[in-house]
């Protein structure tokens, strides 16, 4: 089994070359198991925990898959959150960007007609939340007829968002002939339903991990009152190393008032919560992404849907009040193969929560005695040098791909009668490009958008200088290439 690469699979070059750059080394487990069933076209169900490897194990043969000329959408994700279908988006864009395929992220909070216009474009594959989902299909925006492969991650967070029969809803609205995969962390009675009513013979497959999350993830608690949990939050990061940490609080005001007496501290943080704004979420959880900030302080907004490498400590300011969130937060860390903290405070009120956890869990959370004065002090001096220093930016996983990318803006679209060949045609006669080197094109109304790949960008800057385009010059400007 560990001797299993990407290139067992027979992969395309355009998809091991992508895969590569963005720091895939080799197949996780389950990884190694669900592609050759995606790639034979079989239906599958797949238990598997967070921060296993899951995206890539569905993401990377349905990119494989794709018939890049079809302008009709070929697979359809569903997902319970707005956060993980973003996710979602940019795992998939970056997976398939040297096959240029398109891939659309639909959610709530966004204006429906931006979404509108960009399912008008070729697209194929769409991932989105279940409610805006049915929004498009009943505006007839979405056409459906031609989905091959239909995802349904994290069934059980959809279970419990009451979510599931708006799934099946769009489920029924989709060609029974098709590839059905289904994942989850857990398996529940009615998830279990639906694998029977709209799946083929799937094949089940269970992953368990290899160090079970006791020895990945050192759990502690601390019992502390209400009032001080604070001071403690102060005394956690003294004597810790903490590099890069989720605070995890019940409500929007506990994440608005720790956030505001950090501040204060001069500590580099920011809050996340669903009173934002959508646009803002999406903008705080990339800068943190980033590494702009040490502590994210957020509710459960933040449980599901970020994937971000290297987060040393979760710190549950707040006991949650659902056991299956405190497994959801504490997954924060301690991703795939790597190792993590995860502290718990406990007031008297809350001790009732934890005992709960502790069963679902089947696992006795150790409690730390309080830090003494000494050893706090003795770390303060030492902090204090650290946490003034401004973290240094992370690096984005796929900054290797964008840098052999430019993406060049052109003053003429849908207005203009611009189209997606147009274009193609006049990069495609510049000396030295071929069909190679131009990757995704988005024609939009007033402007189109185009990726030069293979660092050929200013080969084709130079030469639309002395090119036209549809019979027209077109003033050029570079900006930034993101999925």
């Amino acid at each position: 089994m560990n001797k299993i690469n990407f290139n067992s699979f027979k992969l395309s070059n355009e998809v091991i070359n992508a895969i590569s750059k963005l720091g895939y080394e080799k197949p996780t487990e389950v990884q190694q198991k669900v592609i050759p069933y995606v790639l034979n076209d079989q239906d599958v169900i797949v238990k598997s925990q967070t921060g296993s490897g899951k995206t890539g194990s569905f993401a990377i043969p349905l990119c494989e898959k794709i018939k890049l000329e079809q302008r009709e959408p070929q697979v359809l994700i569903i997902t319970p959150t707005r956060e993980l279908a973003v996710q979602i988006k940019e795992d998939v864009g970056n997976i398939g960007r040297y096959k240029r395929i398109r891939c659309a992220a639909i959610y709530g909070r966004q204006p429906i007609r931006i979404q509108e216009s960009e399912l008008k474009q070729r697209t194929h594959i769409i991932v989105g939340t279940p409610g805006r989902l049915i929004d498009h299909i009943e505006r007839e925006n979405i056409n459906l007829s031609k989905i091959e492969y239909l995802v349904i991650d994290e069934a059980d967070e959809m279970l419990n968002k009451g979510f599931i029969d708006q799934v099946e809803k769009i489920i029924n609205s989709l060609n029974k002939q098709r590839v059905t995969m289904l994942f989850s962390a857990t398996m529940p009675e009615k998830i279990e339903e639906i694998c029977t009513k709209h799946m083929v013979n799937p094949i089940k497959i269970d992953i368990k991990s290899e160090k079970p999350t006791t020895e990945k993830i050192e759990q502690y608690c601390y019992e502390v009152d209400e009032e001080k949990k604070f001071n403690l939050l102060n005394q956690i990061i003294y004597t810790n190393s903490i590099d890069s940490c989720i605070i995890f609080c019940n409500t929007r005001d506990k994440v608005e008032d720790v956030e505001y007496q950090m501040k204060r501290k001069n500590y580099y943080c920011i809050g996340l919560h669903g009173g934002m704004e959508q646009k803002e979420r999406l903008e705080t959880i990339k800068r943190f992404k980033n590494g702009e900030f040490h502590f994210l302080i957020a509710t459960d907004v933040a449980a599901r849907g970020i994937h971000i490498d290297d987060i040393s400590h979760v710190i549950n300011y707040d006991v949650p009040f659902e056991k299956e969130s405190y497994v959801h937060r504490i997954g924060r860390t301690g991703r795939v193969d790597k190792e993590g903290v995860a502290i718990t405070f406990v007031s008297d009120i809350e001790k009732r929560y934890l005992n709960e956890i502790q069963g679902y869990i089947n696992y006795k959370i150790p409690k730390k005695q309080p830090l003494t004065d000494e050893q706090v002090n003795k770390a303060k001096a030492e902090f204090d040098n650290c946490i003034k220093a401004k973290p240094k930016r992370k690096k984005n996983k796929a900054d290797k791909i964008n840098k052999e990318i430019t993406k060049i803006r052109l003053n003429a679209g849908k207005d203009k009668k611009m189209r997606p060949g147009d274009i193609a045609g006049a990069v495609n006669s510049i000396k030295g490009i071929n069909a190679e080197d131009v990757g995704i094109i988005d024609v939009q109304a007033t402007c189109s958008y185009v990726e030069i790949l293979n660092d050929k960008g200013e080969i084709v800057i130079q030469g639309l200088k002395h090119t036209k385009v549809k019979g027209r010059n077109v003033n050029i400007k570079v900006v930034k290439a993101t999925v």
